[in-house]
């Protein structure tokens, strides 16, 4: 499966925690100069590119969050190491001698630190790490560390993305595969049925706040969330567990934590990917939302709304993997349904 892995790759590795999507968002901002359509920046710093549809009676909003999990430096304390706070969720287990980035005057790279397991007790040994529990060593004293470093800089994970079998793997595919198939969609979009608004969102990871904001300014009627969800095709898990299988194809969000997908647009979704014989799976996710749910409710009139996800292993960690024939189904299922909106009857039956 071929698939543009080094744009996903500049893409994943590309820093933009929540608060701070400066970097990503120029990414976007400049690969969008090749691509048709409208772009804005609001004042939130969502992207947003409309592209003129068959009708412009209708709208539709697909949204992508260019925000990763990270950290923020909270304080420096006298041998100069950082404490932070995180920004998102994370599983600390997966912190352990991980390099991160401080993003201060200049980058600079450092190691997440912790209590040496030679030195804990019997008791510490057996307990689960805490995010507390953590610093970042930069190898600099205090006085080095304060010409580069200011309490609130943003920290990002240091992982560059490889190709595995099938699979790419790299930090945050959460969500960056989703600004990629978001760009790849309007990049080989034809007309589609309405006017269509892409939304590269902000803050998703810290409570959807950039989607929140771009829907209430476009009032969608039709919306589209992308992001990765849980594949838990591991071992030990439970077959009732497992949420998506890697490869298994594009995931159809029925709902998750925030948001119980219009059924129309689920049926919708189902029927557009077998028409063009593109694979898919059922999502059920117990936990956990995407702007999805942003997008369904902050507009004035509500939205009919539905989600294409990327099963993704090892979510929230240091290290994320999907394979690139869901990516590419993905691309190929959100195309074929922008196009064809127009031909379902959305009535209420």
């Amino acid at each position: 499966m071929n698939i543009n892995t080094k744009l996903l790759r500049d893409i994943c590795v590309t820093p933009g925690a929540p608060g701070f999507e400066r970097p990503i968002r120029n990414l976007v901002l400049n690969t969008l100069k090749d691509i048709p359509g409208k772009v804005a920046v609001d004042n939130m710093g969502n992207v947003m590119v409309q592209v003129t549809g068959k009708s412009s009676d209708k709208k539709v909003m697909i949204g992508a969050h260019m925000d990763e999990i990270g950290f923020i430096v909270t304080h420096i304390d006298d041998n100069g190491f950082l404490r932070f706070h995180t920004l998102g969720g994370f599983d600390p287990k997966t912190l352990t001698a991980q390099r991160v980035i401080v993003h201060g005057t200049k980058d600079v790279v450092g190691v997440m630190g912790s209590k040496p397991i030679h030195v804990m007790s019997a008791e510490e040994r057996n307990k689960v790490a805490k995010i507390s529990d953590y610093f970042i060593d930069l190898g600099m004293d205090k006085e080095a560390v304060e010409k580069v470093v200011r309490i609130g800089d943003p920290i990002t994970r240091d992982r560059d993305l490889v190709e595995m079998g099938n699979c790419v793997n790299c930090k945050s595919i959460d969500n960056r595969v989703s600004v990629f198939i978001l760009l790849e969609v309007l990049r080989n979009l034809g007309t589609p049925a309405y006017d269509t608004y892409g939304v590269f969102t902000v803050q998703e990871e810290v409570g959807i706040r950039g989607a929140n904001v771009a829907a209430h300014q476009i009032n969608p009627d039709f919306g589209i969330g992308l992001d990765t969800t849980i594949a838990f095709d591991l071992p030990g898990a439970q077959a009732h567990e497992k949420v998506t299988k890697l490869g298994e194809g594009t995931a159809i969000k029925i709902m998750d934590a925030s948001t119980i997908c219009d059924y129309r647009m689920v049926d919708f979704m189902k029927k557009t990917a077998d028409e063009n014989k593109i694979k898919w799976q059922p999502e059920i996710l117990t936990a956990g939302g995407t702007d999805t749910a942003g997008i369904q409710r902050m507009g004035k009139n509500g939205a009919i709304s539905g989600a294409i996800s990327i099963p993704t292993r090892h979510l929230h960690q240091v290290i994320e993997m999907a394979d690139k024939s869901d990516i590419q189904g993905s691309i190929n299922l959100l195309k074929a349904c922008l196009e064809s909106l127009d031909g379902y009857d959305w009535s209420h039956k």
